[in-house]
Protein backbone atom coordinates (compact mmCIF):
# COMPACT_ATOMS: atom_id res chain seq x y z
CA UNK A 1 0.00 0.00 0.00
CA UNK A 2 1.66 3.20 -1.17
CA UNK A 3 1.39 6.33 0.98
CA UNK A 4 2.36 9.81 -0.20
CA UNK A 5 3.11 12.00 2.84
CA UNK A 6 3.39 15.81 2.76
CA UNK A 7 4.76 18.09 5.48
CA UNK A 8 4.61 21.88 5.12
CA UNK A 9 4.21 22.67 8.82
CA UNK A 10 7.49 24.62 9.09
CA UNK A 11 9.90 26.39 6.73
CA UNK A 12 10.92 22.93 5.48
CA UNK A 13 8.83 21.52 2.61
CA UNK A 14 9.12 17.75 2.43
CA UNK A 15 7.32 14.85 0.78
CA UNK A 16 7.88 11.12 0.71
CA UNK A 17 6.44 7.94 -0.76
CA UNK A 18 6.52 4.77 1.35
CA UNK A 19 5.26 1.25 0.80
CA UNK A 20 4.98 -0.74 4.02
CA UNK A 21 8.40 -0.48 5.70
CA UNK A 22 10.17 0.66 2.51
CA UNK A 23 10.99 4.28 1.76
CA UNK A 24 10.67 4.63 -2.01
CA UNK A 25 11.59 8.30 -2.37
CA UNK A 26 11.84 11.49 -0.35
CA UNK A 27 12.42 15.15 -1.13
CA UNK A 28 13.33 17.93 1.30
CA UNK A 29 13.52 21.63 0.38
CA UNK A 30 14.85 23.90 3.12
CA UNK A 31 15.79 26.98 1.15
CA UNK A 32 13.78 30.09 0.36
CA UNK A 33 10.67 30.02 -1.84
CA UNK A 34 7.12 29.63 -0.60
CA UNK A 35 5.49 26.25 0.04
CA UNK A 36 2.91 27.11 -2.60
CA UNK A 37 5.75 27.36 -5.11
CA UNK A 38 7.81 24.35 -4.12
CA UNK A 39 5.45 21.58 -3.00
CA UNK A 40 3.63 20.64 -6.23
CA UNK A 41 6.84 20.64 -8.35
CA UNK A 42 8.55 18.60 -5.63
CA UNK A 43 5.76 16.01 -5.66
CA UNK A 44 5.85 15.87 -9.45
CA UNK A 45 9.62 15.18 -9.42
CA UNK A 46 9.13 12.62 -6.64
CA UNK A 47 6.59 10.68 -8.70
CA UNK A 48 8.67 10.89 -11.88
CA UNK A 49 11.80 9.66 -10.12
CA UNK A 50 9.78 6.77 -8.65
CA UNK A 51 8.26 5.86 -12.02
CA UNK A 52 4.75 6.43 -10.68
CA UNK A 53 1.62 8.38 -11.41
CA UNK A 54 -0.46 10.08 -8.74
CA UNK A 55 -3.18 7.49 -9.35
CA UNK A 56 -0.74 4.76 -8.20
CA UNK A 57 -0.85 6.17 -4.67
CA UNK A 58 -3.26 4.31 -2.34
CA UNK A 59 -3.53 6.95 0.40
CA UNK A 60 -2.38 10.49 1.08
CA UNK A 61 -0.89 11.76 4.32
CA UNK A 62 -0.41 15.23 5.70
CA UNK A 63 1.18 16.70 8.80
CA UNK A 64 -1.73 18.70 10.25
CA UNK A 65 -0.08 20.79 12.97
CA UNK A 66 0.93 22.54 15.02
CA UNK A 67 3.15 24.88 13.04
CA UNK A 68 2.96 27.66 10.49
CA UNK A 69 -0.70 28.48 9.90
CA UNK A 70 -0.12 29.30 6.22
CA UNK A 71 2.13 26.29 5.63
CA UNK A 72 -0.34 23.92 7.26
CA UNK A 73 -3.21 25.20 5.12
CA UNK A 74 -1.16 24.71 1.94
CA UNK A 75 -0.32 21.11 2.82
CA UNK A 76 -3.89 20.28 3.79
CA UNK A 77 -5.36 21.88 0.67
CA UNK A 78 -2.93 19.92 -1.52
CA UNK A 79 -3.78 16.58 0.05
CA UNK A 80 -7.52 17.28 0.08
CA UNK A 81 -7.36 18.05 -3.63
CA UNK A 82 -5.58 14.76 -4.38
CA UNK A 83 -7.94 12.81 -2.13
CA UNK A 84 -11.11 14.25 -3.63
CA UNK A 85 -9.94 13.88 -7.24
CA UNK A 86 -8.88 10.24 -6.81
CA UNK A 87 -11.30 9.18 -4.04
CA UNK A 88 -8.45 8.03 -1.80
CA UNK A 89 -8.25 8.18 2.03
CA UNK A 90 -6.24 10.67 4.08
CA UNK A 91 -4.15 10.04 7.19
CA UNK A 92 -3.12 12.95 9.40
CA UNK A 93 -0.04 13.07 11.65
CA UNK A 94 0.93 15.56 14.35
CA UNK A 95 4.01 17.67 13.64
CA UNK A 96 5.41 16.84 17.07
CA UNK A 97 4.74 13.12 16.70
CA UNK A 98 6.41 13.18 13.29
CA UNK A 99 9.52 14.85 14.72
CA UNK A 100 9.72 12.22 17.45
CA UNK A 101 9.97 9.56 14.75
CA UNK A 102 13.27 11.18 13.67
CA UNK A 103 14.70 9.78 16.91
CA UNK A 104 13.00 6.39 16.95
CA UNK A 105 16.14 4.57 18.10
CA UNK A 106 16.70 6.94 21.05
CA UNK A 107 16.04 4.91 24.26
CA UNK A 108 14.99 7.77 26.55
CA UNK A 109 12.63 10.77 26.45
CA UNK A 110 12.16 12.76 23.24
CA UNK A 111 10.96 16.37 23.33
CA UNK A 112 10.13 17.97 19.95
CA UNK A 113 9.79 21.76 20.12
CA UNK A 114 8.55 24.17 17.46
CA UNK A 115 8.87 27.92 17.79
CA UNK A 116 5.45 29.40 18.61
CA UNK A 117 6.71 32.98 19.03
CA UNK A 118 6.02 35.11 22.14
CA UNK A 119 8.63 33.15 24.11
CA UNK A 120 6.60 29.97 23.73
CA UNK A 121 6.97 26.65 21.95
CA UNK A 122 4.69 23.92 20.71
CA UNK A 123 5.97 20.87 22.52
CA UNK A 124 5.27 17.36 23.78
CA UNK A 125 7.27 14.65 25.54
CA UNK A 126 7.44 11.10 24.22
CA UNK A 127 9.41 7.92 24.36
CA UNK A 128 9.35 4.73 22.31
CA UNK A 129 8.48 1.66 24.33
CA UNK A 130 8.31 -2.04 23.54
CA UNK A 131 10.45 -4.50 21.66
CA UNK A 132 12.56 -3.43 18.70
CA UNK A 133 10.10 -4.86 16.18
CA UNK A 134 6.97 -3.63 17.94
CA UNK A 135 7.73 -0.19 19.37
CA UNK A 136 4.98 2.27 20.24
CA UNK A 137 5.26 6.01 20.78
CA UNK A 138 4.01 6.82 24.28
CA UNK A 139 3.16 10.37 25.37
CA UNK A 140 4.40 11.68 28.73
CA UNK A 141 3.43 15.32 28.20
CA UNK A 142 0.43 16.31 26.10
CA UNK A 143 0.89 18.41 23.01
CA UNK A 144 0.45 22.06 23.88
CA UNK A 145 1.77 25.60 23.87
CA UNK A 146 4.35 26.00 26.65
CA UNK A 147 6.44 28.80 28.06
CA UNK A 148 10.03 27.66 27.67
CA UNK A 149 10.64 28.08 31.42
CA UNK A 150 7.76 25.81 32.43
CA UNK A 151 8.82 23.23 29.85
CA UNK A 152 12.35 23.23 31.25
CA UNK A 153 10.94 22.62 34.75
CA UNK A 154 9.02 19.59 33.48
CA UNK A 155 12.13 18.25 31.78
CA UNK A 156 14.36 18.76 34.81
CA UNK A 157 11.98 16.62 36.86
CA UNK A 158 12.70 13.57 34.66
CA UNK A 159 15.23 11.04 35.92
CA UNK A 160 16.54 10.17 32.45
CA UNK A 161 18.08 11.95 29.49
CA UNK A 162 15.83 14.05 27.27
CA UNK A 163 16.57 14.59 23.58
CA UNK A 164 15.38 17.88 22.07
CA UNK A 165 14.78 18.43 18.37
CA UNK A 166 12.78 20.74 16.11
CA UNK A 167 13.05 24.29 14.84
CA UNK A 168 12.52 25.68 18.35
CA UNK A 169 16.17 24.82 19.00
CA UNK A 170 17.30 27.72 16.86
CA UNK A 171 15.95 30.15 19.44
CA UNK A 172 16.05 28.10 22.65
CA UNK A 173 18.67 25.38 22.12
CA UNK A 174 21.53 27.19 23.85
CA UNK A 175 19.36 27.94 26.88
CA UNK A 176 18.17 24.34 27.11
CA UNK A 177 21.67 22.87 26.84
CA UNK A 178 22.80 24.80 29.92
CA UNK A 179 20.17 23.60 32.39
CA UNK A 180 21.27 19.98 32.86
CA UNK A 181 23.69 17.33 31.68
CA UNK A 182 20.60 15.20 30.99
CA UNK A 183 19.64 17.47 28.09
CA UNK A 184 20.70 16.22 24.66
CA UNK A 185 20.41 18.46 21.58
CA UNK A 186 19.92 16.78 18.22
CA UNK A 187 22.05 18.18 15.35
CA UNK A 188 20.05 20.51 13.11
CA UNK A 189 20.33 18.33 10.01
CA UNK A 190 18.60 15.50 11.92
CA UNK A 191 16.26 17.73 13.90
CA UNK A 192 14.21 19.18 11.02
CA UNK A 193 10.93 17.85 9.68
CA UNK A 194 11.13 14.83 7.39
CA UNK A 195 8.19 13.42 5.45
CA UNK A 196 9.66 9.92 5.81
CA UNK A 197 9.34 10.20 9.60
CA UNK A 198 5.76 11.44 9.29
CA UNK A 199 5.08 8.57 6.89
CA UNK A 200 6.40 6.03 9.41
CA UNK A 201 3.84 7.30 11.92
CA UNK A 202 1.14 7.67 9.30
CA UNK A 203 1.56 4.18 7.92
CA UNK A 204 0.81 2.69 11.33
CA UNK A 205 -2.45 4.65 11.40
CA UNK A 206 -3.21 3.58 7.85
CA UNK A 207 -2.86 -0.10 8.77
CA UNK A 208 -5.26 0.43 11.69
CA UNK A 209 -7.82 2.07 9.44
CA UNK A 210 -7.41 5.46 11.16
CA UNK A 211 -8.15 7.47 8.03
CA UNK A 212 -10.52 10.27 7.04
CA UNK A 213 -11.92 11.54 3.77
CA UNK A 214 -11.28 14.92 2.17
CA UNK A 215 -14.23 16.49 4.00
CA UNK A 216 -13.26 15.19 7.44
CA UNK A 217 -9.54 16.06 7.46
CA UNK A 218 -8.79 19.03 9.68
CA UNK A 219 -5.88 21.07 11.01
CA UNK A 220 -4.58 21.09 14.57
CA UNK A 221 -3.34 24.62 15.26
CA UNK A 222 -3.23 24.15 19.08
CA UNK A 223 -3.90 27.87 19.50
CA UNK A 224 -5.63 30.72 17.71
CA UNK A 225 -3.75 33.08 15.43
CA UNK A 226 -2.79 36.55 16.64
CA UNK A 227 -5.41 38.04 14.31
CA UNK A 228 -8.14 35.84 15.79
CA UNK A 229 -7.10 36.70 19.34
CA UNK A 230 -7.14 40.42 18.54
CA UNK A 231 -10.58 40.14 16.98
CA UNK A 232 -11.88 38.36 20.08
CA UNK A 233 -10.48 41.08 22.34
CA UNK A 234 -12.14 43.77 20.21
CA UNK A 235 -15.42 41.86 20.37
CA UNK A 236 -15.14 41.56 24.13
CA UNK A 237 -14.61 45.34 24.43
CA UNK A 238 -17.56 45.96 22.12
CA UNK A 239 -19.82 43.70 24.20
CA UNK A 240 -18.61 45.14 27.55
Amino acid sequence: MKLLMIDTSTIVATAAIVDQDRLIAETIVNYKKKHSEKMLPAIDHLLQDSGMKLSDIDAFGVVNGPGSFTGLRIGMATVKGFSQALDKPIVTVSTLESLAYNARIYPHYICPIIDAQRGQVYAALYRFEGNAGDQKLVSYLDEGVYDIESLMNDVQAKDESVLFLGDGLKKHGQQLSKISSKIQIMPSYFAMNRASSAAAAGYQKLLKGETVNCFQADLNYLRKSSAEEQMEKKQEKTNA
